[in-house]
């Protein structure tokens, strides 16, 4: 499904068709769009002066907009209404998933995530790493698509690539989960979670965790979990934990 589809939103007891495009900077009531999106509004969707859209700054901003300069490299637009705080979530969801070997499935993973709802995605370093460099603006720059397309008004922090013990150190307000493949003392998610609460949960390599990473994350307070009986892939096991979170709120 492109960017690009025509969505009903219901907003004011109204029925509204929703174009959502990005803009870092909508704190001023005229804003001219990037050139790439400038391109995409009036090339590809073919608005012209007068035609209304959605802007949105990525932290909960939510500007609807009517088009005064329909130039296809930079779209001017003044704001006619604004709201903040648009689809805030009561709590936050912090991702920490070790790259795949395969960065197209790193890639998929990051837009599905941002599609259901996601606050913050850490790629981690572990001892059975298969990929340590990955291009964050690539990943930025689907995010940024995939929020536009599931009509979110937040994006997601993506960090640069960190060792885990680095991330397991670092204080987090909330509930810290490490989900790996085997273990006696697991316990299943469903069970372990408090809905409503901040969730930090780590998610292996193929090779899973070694045995030192597991023991720095339950010394530092992390709950052992499992997904379920199914060995998954990476990318799969993260999509499984941002899906379950979800539902569970």
């Amino acid at each position: 499904m492109n960017p690009e589809i025509l969505v009903f939103l219901q907003t004011q007891n109204r029925i509204e068709f929703m174009q959502l495009f990005f803009s870092e900077n909508i704190e001023s009531d005229i804003c001219t769009l990037a050139e790439e999106e400038s391109r995409h509004c009036i090339k590809v969707l073919r608005l012209r002066s007068g035609d209304e859209l959605f802007l949105t700054d990525g932290r909960g901003t939510l500007c609807r907009c009517c088009i005064i300069d329909d130039h296809p490299k930079s779209c001017t637009v003044k704001v006619i209404e604004r709201t903040e705080g648009y689809g805030r979530r009561p709590y936050r969801l912090h991702l920490a998933v070790a790259p795949t070997k395969n960065t197209a499935r790193l890639e998929w993973l990051v837009e599905k995530a941002v599609e259901m709802g996601i606050d913050r995605i850490t790629p981690i370093v572990c001892d059975h790493s298969e990929r340590c460099v990955l291009k964050k603006e690539r990943l930025d720059k689907i995010a940024v698509s995939a929020a536009k397309q599931s009509l979110k008004a937040y994006l997601p922090e993506i960090d640069e690539p960190t060792p885990v013990a680095e991330l397991i150190a670092q204080p987090f307000d909330g509930q810290k989960f490490i989900a790996y493949c085997d273990g006696d003392h697991r316990q299943p998610l469903r069970d372990s979670y408090r809905p409503g609460s901040n969730a930090l949960i780590l998610i292996g390599p193929e090779g899973d965790f070694s045995p030192d990473e597991v023991q720095q994350a339950l010394a530092a307070g992390f709950t052992p979990v499992t997904l379920g009986n199914c060995r998954l892939r990476t990318e799969t096991a993260a999509l499984a934990a941002t899906a379950f979170f979800n539902l569970s709120n």
